[in-house]
C-alpha cells in the first residue's frame, strides 16, 4: 500500500457515464471509420481514467464488445508495452514475441498465426497513443485483426495516421466536455448546498437536507454528516450508517489530519494514503467501508480557519470509479462553507443565548428594583410622618430640631432614590413603559424653566429659551418630557459657575425637533462621557462628586426619551460647558 495510486483489478467502468452522448457517438464513427475505411475487423478508442485505460469506442463483433466493453487495462501495462513497442510513425508496434502474458486485460482474437514474415499474429498489437498539448498521454487508437491477415502496408498506415489525428482531437474534445460537465456538475451542488446551508437558522440539524445535492454532484451512492461538538453546542448532521464509537473517534482522527494538510481522504477496498492514515487505523476503515458494501470512500474535512468541526464522507460501490482532483477539491471548498456556516450558526445559538440570559437578568434586575423601592417606600413614608410630628412638637431643645432636621434631609434624599428607582424599574418594564404621543412641548419648556429658576437666582445664573413662536410640535408626553429637560437643565445650573448661564434652543430639522441645553460648567471628560447614561455612574471628575447625586437622573431621562422613539447626546470638554440634545421625532400632519 502506498500514497501514489490504488492497486491494478480487472474491473468494470460504465462507459456511458463517462462524456456526453453526441462526444462518444463521434468517437464510436472514428472508430468504426477507422475498421471499415482501413480493413481492420476491430478498432478500439480507450481513454485515460485515473490509473487505468477505459474502452469508450469500440468496433468489432459481439465477443470483442463483450471482452473489451468496460474493461479496465492498468496504465502501468501500456506504457510496459509502449517501452517495448516498435516505432511506426503516430502508431507503436508491439509485436507477438515482446507482448506482455497478461490475458487478464486484453482481447485475443482466436486465429492460428500465418506463415509468412509479415503475417498478424494474434498477440501481435498496434497502437497509436493520443496526446493533449502538453504531451500528456490521454489515450490510445488500437487496431487489431487485419481483413488481410497481414500488417498494414504503407498506403494503409498512411491512412490509419489520419485517423489516429481525427481520433486524438475528437478524445480531447470529449475529454475537455468531460470535465466541463463535472465542474458544472460540482458548482451546481455547492451551490445548491451552501445556499442551503446559509439560509437554515440551525445549519446542524439541516445537514441531512443537502443529501440529494451532494450525492448527485459527487456521483456518490451515499454519504454521511457530522459535525463535532464544541463547548456549547451538540453534534448534529445524523449519520446514514451506524458506526461504532471507536470507528467514529479514528474517522474524527483522520478528518484532523486532513484538516490540518487542507486535502481530503480516500480509501479503496485495499488501498489507503500512508501519509495520513497508519495502518492498522487504515486496515479497520477499509473493513468497515467494505463490510457497508462499498468499494471506496472519501473523508472530507468540515472546517473554517483552524478548527475541524465535522466530516463529511462519500461513497461509492464502483472502485473502477475514481475519486477526481476536481471532485476532491470541489468537496473541500463545499466543506469548508459548510464549516464557515456551521460555526456562524453555533455564534448566532450562542449570542442567542446570551442575549436570552441577558434579558433574564435585565427582568429579574427590573422586579428586583420595583421590589426594593415598593419595600422602601412605606417605611420611608412612616419615618418620614412621624419626623414631621417630632418636628412639630413644642419645646423641643435645639440640639432635638438639629437631629430632627438632618433626619428629615436624610429621609427626603432617600425618597428621592426610591422614586428614581421605581421610576427606573417602570421604564424598563415593557408593560410600563410610556410611549409618546403628538404634543406641544412649550408647556413642557416652561415648566422646567420654573422648576430650576429659584436654584439658577441663587446662583446668579441667566436662563435663556430660544424657541420658534408658536406651537412646539414633538412627540412623548407632557410629565416625561419636562422630567427629563428638568433633570438636564439641574445639572446645568448645578455645575455651572456663578454668573454664568444656561441656554435652552429648541431646533427643527426634518422630521425631528432638537431640545438643546447649553452650560457653561466644568465640562465632562471622554471616558466619563462614555459612560453617562449608565445607571448609578457619577462622575469620576472630584468638583463634580461633590454635588450630591445619585447616577440615575441621566440614565432615566435616556430611557424616557428612547420611548419616545428618540435619543440623548452630549458634547463637552473640560472646563468649556456641555450640550445635551435631545432629538425627538416630530408627529406627521
Amino acid at each position: 500500500m502506498s500514497a501514489e495510486a490504488p492497486p491494478d483489478h480487472p474491473q468494470r467502468f460504465d462507459a456511458a457515464r463517462w462524456s456526453d452522448a453526441s462526444s462518444r457517438e463521434s468517437l464510436q464513427l472514428i472508430a468504426a471509420s477507422v475498421a471499415q475505411m482501413v480493413g481492420f475487423e476491430v478498432a478500439v478508442i480507450s481513454a485515460v481514467h485515473g490509473e487505468h485505460l477505459v474502452s469508450v469506442a469500440i468496433e468489432g463483433d459481439a465477443d470483442v464488445r463483450a471482452t473489451l466493453d468496460g474493461m479496465l487495462t492498468p496504465m502501468a501495462n501500456i506504457h510496459a508495452e509502449l517501452a517495448v513497442a516498435d516505432d511506426w510513425g503516430r502508431f507503436k508496434f508491439v509485436p507477438h514475441e515482446r507482448a506482455l502474458a497478461d490475458d487478464d486485460y486484453r482481447w485475443i482474437p482466436d486465429i492460428a498465426p500465418g506463415s509468412d514474415a509479415d503475417s498478424w499474429h494474434p498477440m501481435d498489437a498496434l497502437l497509436a497513443p493520443l496526446y493533449d498539448e502538453d504531451g500528456e498521454l490521454r489515450g490510445l487508437l488500437s487496431i487489431d485483426l487485419p481483413i488481410s491477415g497481414h500488417r498494414p502496408d504503407p498506403t494503409q498506415l498512411g491512412l490509419l495516421e489520419r485517423y489516429a489525428a481525427q481520433a486524438e482531437r475528437a478524445l480531447l474534445n470529449a475529454l475537455e466536455r468531460d470535465a466541463l460537465a463535472q465542474r458544472l456538475r460540482l458548482s451546481e451542488a455547492a451551490r445548491q448546498v451552501v445556499r442551503f446551508a446559509v439560509s437554515q437558522a440551525d445549519v446542524e440539524a439541516a445537514l441531512d437536507d443537502c443529501r440529494p445535492a451532494l450525492l448527485e454532484g459527487y456521483r456518490a451512492d451515499d454519504l454521511t454528516i457530522r459535525t463535532y461538538p464544541d463547548d456549547t453546542v451538540g453534534s448534529g448532521g445524523t449519520p446514514s450508517i451506524s458506526v461504532t464509537e471507536r470507528v467514529r473517534a479514528q474517522v474524527r482522527e483522520l478528518s484532523h489530519a486532513c484538516w490540518g494538510q487542507q486535502r481530503v481522504g480516500v480509501l479503496t477496498d485495499d488501498w489507503f494514503d500512508d501519509t495520513l492514515l497508519d495502518e492498522h487505523i487504515a486496515r479497520t476503515l477499509i473493513r468497515v467501508v467494505v463490510d457497508l458494501g462499498f468499494r471506496s470512500a472519501m473523508i472530507v474535512p468540515i472546517g473554517a480557519g483552524q478548527r475541524c468541526v465535522g466530516h463529511l464522507i462519500l461513497f461509492r460501490t464502483d472502485r473502477a470509479v475514481p475519486w477526481t482532483r476536481d471532485e476532491r477539491d470541489g468537496a473541500l471548498d463545499v466543506a469548508r462553507d459548510i464549516g464557515h456556516a456551521v460555526l456562524t450558526s453555533r455564534n448566532l445559538a450562542r449570542e442567542q443565548r446570551l442575549v436570552s440570559e441577558l434579558r433574564a437578568l435585565d427582568t429579574y434586575k427590573t422586579r428586583l428594583l420595583s421590589t426594593v423601592s415598593h419595600e422602601l417606600k412605606n417605611p420611608l413614608g412612616a419615618i418620614a410622618g412621624h419626623l414631621e410630628l417630632v418636628g412639630a412638637t413644642p419645646d423641643l431643645s435645639e440640639d432635638t430640631q438639629f437631629s430632627v432636621s438632618a433626619m428629615t434631609r436624610a429621609t427626603t434624599r432617600i425618597s428621592r432614590v426610591v422614586e428614581d428607582l421605581l421610576t427606573l424599574a417602570q421604564l424598563e418594564d415593557p408593560e410600563t413603559r410610556e410611549t409618546g404621543t403628538a404634543l406641544d412641548l412649550r408647556p413642557a419648556l416652561s415648566a422646567a424653566l420654573e422648576s430650576v429658576r429659584f436654584a439658577a437666582e441663587r446662583r446668579q445664573l441667566l436662563l435663556r429659551l430660544d424657541a420658534p413662536d408658536g406651537p412646539l410640535p414633538a412627540c412623548g408626553d407632557e410629565e416625561g418630557l419636562e422630567r427629563v429637560l428638568t433633570n438636564l437643565l439641574g445639572n446645568a445650573t448645578k455645575y455651572t459657575a456663578r454668573g454664568g448661564a444656561a441656554t435652552l434652543a429648541v431646533t427643527y430639522l426634518d422630521d425631528q425637533v432638537e431640545i438643546a441645553v447649553r452650560d457653561q460648567g466644568i465640562g465632562i471628560s471622554p471616558q466619563d462621557q462614555e459612560r453617562l447614561f449608565t445607571e448609578f455612574f457619577r462622575s469620576t471628575n472630584p468638583v463634580a462628586l461633590a454635588e450630591p447625586g445619585t447616577g440615575l437622573g441621566l440614565a432615566i431621562s435616556s430611557r424616557i426619551v428612547s420611548g419616545y422613539g428618540g435619543r440623548i447626546t452630549v458634547e463637552s470638554e473640560l472646563g468649556e460647558g456641555s450640550t445635551f440634545r435631545v432629538l425627538l421625532p416630530v408627529p406627521t400632519p
